[in-house]
């Protein structure tokens, strides 16, 4: 049987490619595009992607949400109040401007490990896990020798 063994990348669907790309730049700053067409741009993430296509055709989303792991959840949490975005659930969660919910989650907390050439590429190589990620990850054999 095949497995599943990771995430390429997630496509979101927005009303205008430009005006999502302004609201995900107002959070994280300049982003790295992989491509970027009329239709749809895609967010560089290391060696994974966000995708966002134009033409959202759903209403918002109420419980369904998407995870995204940061470098610094505390300086998103910041970001967001000056941005007048509002913050709920019992993290760090928000909508964007197309209602889709997001789930801020710091990388010191789960239990993946970037590879080190996406760690450099990121600028992520001083970062380090949590005892709790630590001793997951320990838990289900996820750890290297030496690492």
């Amino acid at each position: 049987m095949p497995r599943l063994v990771g995430m390429n990348h997630i496509a979101l669907e927005v009303d205008d490619i430009d005006e999502a790309l302004a609201f995900w730049e107002s959070i994280f700053g300049p982003l790295e595009l992989r491509g970027r067409g009329k239709q749809m741009a895609f967010i560089d993430m290391g060696d994974q992607f966000l995708a966002l296509a134009r033409g959202r055709t759903q209403p918002p989303d109420q419980e369904r949400h998407f995870g995204l792991v940061v470098d610094d959840k505390e300086a998103v949490r910041q970001r967001l109040q000056e941005l007048g975005i509002p913050v709920f659930g019992r993290g760090l969660d928000f909508r964007d401007p197309w209602g889709k919910q997001f789930e801020v989650v710091d990388y010191a907390d789960v239990q993946f490990e970037r590879a080190p050439g996406v760690k450099r590429k990121l600028g992520m190589e001083g970062l380090e896990k949590s005892a709790a990620a630590r001793r997951e990850i320990a838990e289900r054999g996820l750890d290297t020798p030496g690492g």
